[in-house]
């Protein structure tokens, strides 16, 4: 197969985004709808509050310029009972937080501003209350039909709290894509299996699986074979015909031993680009199955496995399901460090806040693309572009983090 040119990460995003399928919109209850993308949008069931609220627990009178040191107690509203209404400027019902505002009242006064004197309450020396004070007036968060939860939004506990307000009981979420991560490689054995010689055991499905499971990804299986091109083959044949995404790690290069891309065109798999100029992970290889799927063929390096899954693999899932793309997160080197004069580069970082409240890295280059040991100590990569000398200490760069 002919070596092609790499292509840059601008590039590569534009032609994963043009080609990614959709994943199609499903329908769950609510208590399933947490950690999801949003698919529809959600209007304001009623005004919020849906009543003028009390929001002290205390008494409600009808104000007036001077107001009356004492009054009589007319009755009580209590969170969740039919609205109750005062008679007399000189009486007052007890209220509690939450209550309907009875009518016929326009001011609440704290409990700790009033003494209780028999069945009457009279007002703390030299304490005078003010018209509307302690009342959430009805509609002022938002009116009825107001749109509360927009398409594309990431369901979290705030918005689980406006679907429940709303009474959202079922929720179109986008639907989560049945993905297949392959290990291909002689080297590779099991995590539970004895290491015989030349051997190592598998990570990178196990570490990409993981990063996509973070993000809600949970129909994931993992598979491995050795690196013979007829078995990739019937591999390949019988994944794609049961997953939407395919993501394979190593045999992407141009070694003899890399079946992976022709065994992938053999399936009828049609190359989209393959080679990225970027470091690490420059091999890797982009395409679209006979039915749609998305497959997804990276280095065998530790490092350039999990750098491409970040970089380009989640994000791609993420906006199929239809998630609305989050501004880049960027943070502020605190330290030089080498960059490639031709290609983008993607670095380690150890990220912290300064004195100053800033988001800085502090940059832990791998020393390969085989060196994952020191990751842990990390959160993620800045991407630095092409340059002449090392990116400075103060270089601001966006941040992908694991």
């Amino acid at each position: 197969m002919p070596m092609t040119e790499p292509i840059g990460v601008a590039e590569a995003d534009t032609l994963i985004a043009r080609h990614m399928p959709p994943f199609g919109i499903e329908r769950v209850g609510l208590d399933q709808a947490a950690g999801r993308i949003l698919r529809q949008t959600v209007l304001a069931e009623h005004d919020h509050p849906p009543f003028d609220r009390v929001m002290m627990d205390g008494i409600a009178v009808r104000w007036r310029e001077t107001p009356a040191r004492a009054y009589a107690t007319a009755g009580v509203q209590l969170a969740g009972m039919a609205r109750q209404t005062l008679a007399g400027e000189d009486a007052c019902i007890e209220v509690t937080t939450g209550a309907m505002l009875p009518a016929g009242c326009d001011c609440v006064i704290p409990v700790e501003q009033v003494e209780r004197e028999g069945e009457a309450y009279r007002l703390v020396n030299g304490y005078q209350p003010a018209r509307g004070q302690f009342i959430h007036v009805r509609g002022s968060d938002c009116p009825a039909g107001a749109t509360l939860l927009a398409s594309g939004m990431l369901i979290g506990a705030p918005e689980m709290a406006l679907l429940a307000a709303n009474g959202v009981a079922t929720v179109a979420v986008g639907a989560i894509p049945s993905i297949a991560i392959v290990s291909t490689g002689d080297e590779l054995v099991a995590v539970d299996e004895p290491l015989g010689e030349g051997q190592i055991r598998r990570s990178n499905d196990v570490a990409m699986a993981a990063s996509l499971r973070r993000h809600g990804f949970d129909r994931v299986v993992r598979e491995h074979v050795v690196d013979d091109e007829a078995r990739i083959g019937d591999t390949l044949a019988r994944l794609l015909a049961t997953h939407e995404v395919l993501i394979l790690s190593g045999g992407v290069s141009m070694g003899q031993r890399d079946h992976v891309p022709a065994a992938l065109e053999a399936q009828g798999v049609r190359r989209v680009f393959h080679r990225i100029a970027q470091k690490p992970g420059k091999p890797m290889w982009f395409g679209v199955g006979s039915q749609g799927q998305a497959v997804f063929a990276v280095p065998g390096n530790p490092v350039s496995a999990l750098v491409c899954a970040i970089r380009y693999v989640r994000p791609a899932l993420l906006a199929a399901l239809g998630m609305t793309p989050a501004p880049a997160e960027m943070v502020c080197l605190d330290a030089a460090v080498d960059t490639h004069s031709m290609l983008t580069s993607f670095v380690p970082v150890h990220v912290h806040t300064d004195a100053q409240g800033m988001l800085r890295a502090h940059p832990v280059p791998a020393r390969t693309s085989g060196d994952f040991a020191s990751l842990p100590r990390t959160h993620g990569v800045v991407q630095l572009a092409p340059g002449l000398g090392p990116a400075l200490a103060g270089t601001v760069a966006k941040l992908y983090r694991w």
